[in-house]
This record gives C-alpha cells, structure tokens and sequence, in this order.
C-alpha cells in the first residue's frame, strides 16, 4: 500500500479570505461525501498525449500541479487506460499495472497539497483506441507502425479499422480491469474517481444503438445496453471507501437521429444513481465523426440541467465556458452544481483566482505568491 496519507504543508497553505457572497456561487464550498471543494470550479480531464507506456512523469505533474496552484477546486487526470488496449494513442496515461501508481500518487499528493481534490478518470477507448497523437495527425495506427487490435460492442468501425466484437469473457476482462484500476487509484491516494462514458469511448458505445448492434444481454433494450456500465458501476462502488465520492461522465446525445438521446441518459442517471454514482458529468458527441454539433457558448448546460432536474442528483457542466461570470451563472441559476474548465484551464492555468477576482472576492493566492502580488512595483 502506498503512502497516500497527505498533509497541507504551512509553507504552501493559501491565504484565505471572509466572503459574504450568496449561497452556492461559483466560490461557494461543496461537499461530496467525504470530500470538500474549495469551490466549484474544477480542471476538466483533458488528455496530453505524453506519457510512455502508461507513465506518468514530469510533465503531467507540472501541467496538473500549476492548475492546483492556480485555484481550481478539482483537478482531473485526463482518460486513463484500464488496458494497453484501452489507449486512445500510445502516449496516454495507464493504471493497468502495480508499476504505474508511484507517478501518479506522486501527482495526487501534490494536488491534495496545494488544495485541490485530485481525481482521476478511468477509460477504455474501444474501437477509437490505437491512434496517433494529434499533432502527428492523430491517425490510426496498424500493428506494423505501433498500433493494435481495437475491441467494440459490434464489428462496425470509428476509423478504417475493423474492431473485434468483445464476447462476454472479453466484457468480464474489462469489467475486472476498471475494478482493478479503482483500486489503484485509491491506493495512489486519488479523492474521487469517474468513469469515463462518454465520447464515443468503450462505454458509450454499449450505450449507443448506433454502435450497439448486439442481440444478446449486452445489446437491443436500453436496458441490456446501459448493462456494462452499471456493472461498471457496481463493482467499483462495492471496491472503493463509501467515503469517495463517484462520478460518471456521459454524452448526454450523439446529436444524430436514432442515436443515445437526453431521454436515455436521463434513464440512464436515474439508474447509476442507485448505484452509488454522486455526480453526473455532461458532455455530449462523439459517437460518429459526422453528427452536426451546434458547437457555441453553453451549449451542453441544457443537458446537466435537465439531467440534474429529472433525475434529482448532482451535475457538472463543460462546453465553451470560458469566463467567470458566464461560469457564475451556471452554479446560481441552479443548473449545474460543478463546472469544470477545458481547454481554457490550458489557456489560464490560473483562472480560479481569475475568477475570484473578477467576482469581487479577494483571491487566495499561495503564501509563497500573496506576499509577493500584495507588494506594489
């Protein structure tokens, strides 16, 4: 077992300040089960496509670590892969082996450190794994240029690579290793896990009936296709402390006809939820490479919005939210309960304390930083 007992070192404590704001704001506290957030605002995952055979090294400490100290209540690890399989390209993050949790417990306690709930995101790919990373044109690769096999639901293929239709030894062999991960990633000291469902990945394409064609247990009715999820679900609840809180991220569309739509994963939240998932996290697309997405700003808070009203639990909302008040806004006006930060997170690796000076609070820098930034000249 690791060492995953973390303490807030004086020298890196924040200078914290009395805020008279009004209850659940974009700066307000929030507890889930045993973990509490800072405030609401959380680094979305978001994969860098550098690690080496699943490891996690320099850079993903300093890229995670400088959002921890820019203020963000949560910071996520990008999809980590449960197999070797399971990578989009050869550069993502693993925890299918013992040998990866030194790196990334070394990154979780560093987050914990510096105040932020370091949570990791667990993932197979399925049929959209084994593929270059994007600045080398994001290309699939075959077995003879580092590539391999790709596992789906049915044999109907993301790219030009037909995948090999998991049966159901190859489904318990996925089931086991997210389980297996989980426990990892405890051991590694990680404060929430979520799993990843969204995207045209693994578990969204058992949801989807576009890439679902099965005709046994795991195929047809929604409920045969919303299957390996809860069992997901399930087994990983019943393996991690009660105390940790789980979260789920979905597409709440495919945004095309006759695809997973907002009334399945309505469902679908409505069942996860007693099963133990805390929170929901809303992202929508993915399935197909040609569904037309109307792509502008908020464009999936209606989703977290109706998900966290019909199915009576917490959300998290993502999308082009890019500024504090547009991000303020979502919290008071009650339509999500968490708004995680994407690619503007990497523009603003401080935007928390952006946030909380645009919305008249005084930020709470680091103490190495406060006694600095109160300076003048």
């Amino acid at each position: 077992m690791l060492d995953h007992e973390h303490r807030h070192s004086g020298c890196i404590a924040r200078i914290e300040h009395d805020r008279s704001s009004a209850d659940f704001d974009l700066l307000s506290p929030l507890s889930i089960r045993g973990c509490q957030f800072r405030n609401r605002i959380g680094v979305s995952p978001m994969c860098q496509y550098s690690a080496i055979d699943g490891f996690a090294n320099d850079w993903h400490l300093v890229h995670l670590g400088s959002r921890a100290v820019g203020g963000a209540g949560l910071v996520s690890l990008e999809a980590t892969a449960v197999t070797p399989q399971g990578r989009i390209s050869p550069g993502d993050l693993g925890l299918w082996d013992d040998e990866h949790q030194e790196s990334l417990a070394r990154i979780a306690q560093f987050l914990y450190q510096m105040g932020a709930i370091p949570m990791i995101q667990l993932a197979h790919a399925g049929r959209k794994a084994s593929c270059d990373s994007p600045w080398k044109g994001g290309a699939s690769l075959t077995t003879d240029n580092g590539g391999w096999e790709v596992v789906a639901p049915s044999a109907i293929p993301f790219y030009d690579k037909m995948p090999i239709p998991l049966d159901e030894k190859g489904i318990e062999g996925i089931l086991i290793a997210f389980v297996r991960a989980a426990k990892r990633a405890v051991n590694c000291g990680f404060k929430i896990i979520e799993i990843h469902a969204a995207h045209g990945y693994l578990l969204h394409e058992f949801l989807s009936p576009i890439s679902n064609q099965r005709t046994d247990r795991y195929g047809g009715t929604l409920e045969n296709r919303m299957r390996l999820l809860i069992e997901v679900v399930r087994e990983v609840r019943a393996n991690i402390p009660q105390d940790m809180p789980l979260f789920v991220r979905i597409s709440a569309t495919d945004w095309v006809e006759g695809g997973w739509d907002l009334e399945q994963s309505i469902e679908l939240a409505k069942q996860l939820k007693t099963y133990g998932v805390d929170l929901i996290d809303v992202s929508s697309g993915g399935i197909v490479k040609f569904a037309k997405i109307p792509v502008g700003k908020n464009y999936q808070v209606p989703f977290a919005e109706a998900i966290k009203r019909e199915a009576n639990m917490l959300t998290a909302a993502v999308g082009l939210i890019t500024e504090p008040n547009q991000a303020n806004e979502i919290i008071t006006s009650g339509q999500a309960d968490l708004v995680l930060i994407g690619r503007e997170a990497l523009r603003e690796p401080y935007w928390a304390i952006k946030a909380e000076q645009v919305l008249n609070h005084s930020p709470a820098w680091p103490l190495p930083y406060g006694y600095a930034v109160k300076r003048s000249g």
